[in-house]
């Protein structure tokens, strides 16, 4: 990949990092969790047009700006980060829409909620179970993959997706 390349996916990375953050502004608390249904969208759109990696690190960034801002918490590590980095590898591995939604969802709703526990327990001094936190992940990450799925159809019914990767890659 060439620098002009990776300017332009840095620069696309911090945009949508600054949609996450200001998107979690608006969260939702359900139980110990602030969710926000943006984040997950971003994380969606991030491991389509730039990857898995470039997904995790947006993820990481977002959730720490939000945590030290005060709009997220701890949990937003391990759930954002770990749903970023599943949904760019499985469509890096597939190339289809439903394949990033499906590694968002699994990433962050169950596996990335299930990290959440020792996170929640050791660092949070809170009191939880294993999976305490996967229904509220859950319906969040699902929210906010369905917005970005939609998105990224339009951007496909109008090959704008396509001429974004390309500008990408």
């Amino acid at each position: 990949m060439n620098q002009s390349n990776r300017t332009r996916k840095l620069a696309l990375a911090g945009l949508l990092t600054a949609v996450a953050v200001v998107g979690g502004m608006f969260s939702i608390p359900i139980g110990a969790a602030k969710c926000s249904p943006v984040q997950h969208m971003v994380n969606v759109i991030a491991g389509v047009l730039l990857g898995p990696w470039y997904g995790l690190g947006s993820a990481f960034v977002a959730s720490l700006i939000r945590n030290l801002i005060g709009t997220g918490s701890l949990l937003a590590f391990p759930g954002s980060m770990v749903g970023a980095l599943l949904a760019g590898l499985l469509y890096q591995k597939i190339q289809r829409l439903p394949a990033a939604f499906v590694g968002e969802v699994v990433g962050t709703g169950i596996l990335g909620a299930m990290l959440s526990y020792p996170v929640a327990v050791l660092l949070m001094g809170k009191t939880s179970a294993l999976f305490a936190f996967v229904p509220s992940f859950m319906i969040n990450t699902v929210a906010g993959s369905i917005v970005a799925v939609l998105v990224l159809c339009a951007l496909e019914r109008t090959h704008i997706l396509r001429t974004l990767r390309a500008g990408l890659h």
